[in-house]
């Protein structure tokens, strides 16, 4: 394959290739393999992958105009690479950073000393839309809430490391992470042999592990379900397979019920059987029309006093969004340095509070070299990115900030790292970020590697599969020896 006529993204970190189209440390057989493939031996294995994708029944939902639209998983087949030895310190800061997240919910549900030695300003909380005054008071086994964190990471152009956000409600997207390796494996199988690719393949068994801890009764079996909204939701595929994977009932609302004992049920065809822990991936509002929704059908009613009766665990915990909101995200170094006394190893991206009256005013008068981003939204939706937006959607979003600034955070455009992707015709590079999935139970453990997301369309920065990206294979390396090889 012709990658001399591969050309780096300009003012963006090529994570395979220098700007002199060598490889990077490491990572030479890589770019041996992608230069010795022609292209139409790599285009027949994409067509393999799509074959897989297919017959795996591998999809999303995606949202359009009232409809739901499933479609294949976007998956390109050139794997990114990262080194152990960097991810060693990527993990650490990954655990660092949601011991503290949790920290933090516990406190802000309690006693709130975050809050009163100012060190998060009253008012961020009394505004946020996820926090929960009925979970105040609470306290979940291990202290710990946010059992499951999708934690977005980027490069910049120097190749340091960054947090874009972290996804601590209903993060989404681990059932692909692990897909995209069994492809992998299928197309790629001569590359495996050259390198150590440490596995990710043990996620089910450490998210049951990390469920299974939290069970309020000590047994060596506790009767796990995942909650699903059910068939019509984007991520339907995911639930199902890793209720599967981990050998647990995949339930909906009306498959539970809560007795007058406050324990939770499960309807089977033997009669009812006590349920110990729900992996839920439906929205706070949605679990109990009894506290949140009246009109949910989705969830049980009486789950939320059962919860707080302490007769089942609920991962991730109620209100455990009050930290996955992009205000709070801004404070998170202050949380690390406030419970922990450490200094962050990975640091956040710049931001800037719409909601302080000076910061404001530059993001008003920079809107044009700025990133802008709702509070609350995920998937995308909402961004404003400056040189790519028309006047009217600037004067737009101007009118937005000044109503609501609460509601907002800008940031620097950051030129995400590139890595060559397979395109119509050739290796090009796009821009990529990757979100490492995080638990944490009695202990905490951290996928090797993650899933990586890729924009497809050429100078694109919007990786999210619902705006258009794809994935790819991330593989957290121990490159081989020469005998090892041998």
């Amino acid at each position: 394959m012709e990658l001399k006529n591969y050309h780096a993204t300009s003012n963006a970190w090529d994570e395979l290739l220098t700007d002199k189209l060598r490889a990077r440390r490491g990572l030479r057989d890589i770019t041996t393999f992608l230069r010795k493939s022609s292209l139409k031996d790599l285009n027949q294995r994409r067509y393999d992958a799509e074959l897989a994708i297919r017959s795996m029944g591998i999809t999303f939902t995606v949202y359009s105009d009232g409809s739901n639209i499933d479609r294949e998983w976007p998956f390109d087949i050139i794997p990114r690479t990262i080194l152990n030895k960097e991810w060693q310190t990527i993990e650490k800061g990954l655990k660092q950073r949601l011991t503290a997240l949790n920290l933090f919910i516990a406190d802000v549900y309690n006693d709130q000393k975050i809050i009163k030695d100012k060190v998060v300003p009253k008012d961020i909380l009394a505004s946020s839309r996820d926090y929960r005054s009925f979970c105040e008071g609470m306290t979940p086994v291990y202290g710990v809430w946010a059992h499951i964190c999708g934690t977005d990471l980027i490069r910049d152009d120097d190749g340091a490391v960054y947090v874009l956000e972290d996804n601590l409600r209903v993060p989404s997207g681990v059932s692909y992470m692990l897909e995209n390796r069994n492809i992998s494996k299928r197309v790629l199988p001569e590359l495996f042999e050259n390198y150590n690719v440490l596995p990710m393949d043990n996620y089910p068994s450490q998210l049951l592990e990390t469920l299974s801890s939290i069970s309020p009764r000590p047994k060596d079996f506790p009767e796990v379900v995942v909650l699903t909204p059910g068939i019509f939701n984007s991520a339907y595929f995911e639930h199902s397979f890793l209720a599967q994977r981990m050998g647990a009932e995949l339930v909906e609302g009306s498959d539970l019920v809560v007795g007058d004992d406050d324990c939770v049920y499960m309807k089977t065809v033997d009669g009812l059987s006590r349920v110990d822990v729900i992996y839920r991936r439906i929205d706070d509002l949605f679990l109990d029309p009894e506290v949140f929704n009246k009109d949910s059908v989705l969830g049980v009613p009486g789950l939320m006093r059962a919860w707080k009766s302490g007769n089942v665990a609920l991962a991730n915990a109620p209100g455990s969004g009050v930290a996955d909101d992009k205000v709070v995200y801004t404070y998170v170094p202050d949380m690390i340095r406030y419970y922990l006394s450490e200094e962050p190893i990975l640091p956040n991206v710049p931001s800037f509070l719409c909601s302080d009256k000076i910061q404001r005013q530059h993001v008003l008068s920079n809107m044009e070299n700025l990133v802008v981003k709702p509070a609350n939204e995920s998937g995308g939706y909402g961004m404003y990115i400056g040189p790519r937006e028309s006047k009217r959607r600037t004067a737009e979003m101007k009118r937005l900030i000044k109503a609501n600034p609460r509601n907002y955070i800008a940031q620097p455009i950051i030129n995400l790292s590139t890595v060559p992707t397979l395109c119509d015709n050739a290796i090009e590079p796009r821009h990529v970020d990757l979100r490492p999935f995080i638990l944490q139970g009695d202990r905490s453990y951290v996928t090797a590697g993650g899933l990586t997301r890729v924009a497809l369309v050429k100078g694109s920065l919007m990786v999210n599969s619902s705006q258009g990206g794809g994935s790819k294979d991330t593989w957290i390396i121990e490159p081989l020896s020469k005998r090892e090889k041998t």
